[in-house]
């Protein structure tokens, strides 16, 4: 995922949303205006409204949904060449060990910052559930294609879910990667 601020190449409404993704994920929902937000994007004030007529909720959602779909790219790619499912989940886990070090702040999952410390509201809620059950289904996928039957599979996928959620919330606390790196030792070799 990417934490540098959006290029001017990019469209006025995918700066928005890469904005967004950012600043929510490092200040969270309630933490960024909007004039942090037009600001960031090097975007003019009336275009919030033109790309996302309910405003910040909306870019919300879209914000989420491409951090979301960085992340079901990052599961691919670390599962795509793996020769087991523990090896892919290995990769997983050190990539967004060495995403926790690049981005320097130690900030949380772009999902739940956007999406849990916005307002509670049931698209927000229903959002959050596709998005993560995305994941999941993304990585029972993989386990799927290693010949995982499909209740270990979906054990597998749910469990690496919550480990690398977990993971992040402690290795936030404790300032430290290595948290990250540890977590494929919780997971058993199906």
């Amino acid at each position: 995922m990417n934490t540098r601020s959006p290029s001017l190449a990019l469209s006025t409404k995918d700066r928005l949303i890469r904005s967004a993704a950012t600043l929510f994920r490092t200040r969270g929902y309630h933490g960024v205006g909007l004039n942090d937000l037009l600001a960031d994007a090097k975007a003019p004030k009336g275009s919030l409204y033109h790309h996302f007529p309910n405003g910040k909720s909306d870019l919300a959602l879209a914000a989420a949904t491409w951090a979301s779909d960085e992340m079901l790219r990052l599961i691919a790619v670390s599962f795509a060449d793996a020769p087991t499912f523990k090896s892919g989940a290995t990769t997983l886990c050190h990539k967004l060990a060495k995403l926790f070090d690049l981005s320097g702040k130690w900030d949380g999952c772009p999902i739940a910052a956007t999406l849990f410390e916005g307002p509670d509201n049931a698209d927000f809620r229903a959002c959050a559930q596709r998005l993560y059950d995305g994941w999941i289904a993304e990585v029972h996928d993989h386990a799927d294609r290693f010949g995982l039957a499909p209740d270990i599979a979906d054990h597998q996928a749910r469990h690496l879910f919550v480990l690398i959620q977990g993971g992040w919330l402690l290795a936030r606390a404790r300032r430290s990667s290595d948290v990250l790196r540890a977590l494929p030792d919780l997971i058993a070799e199906a």
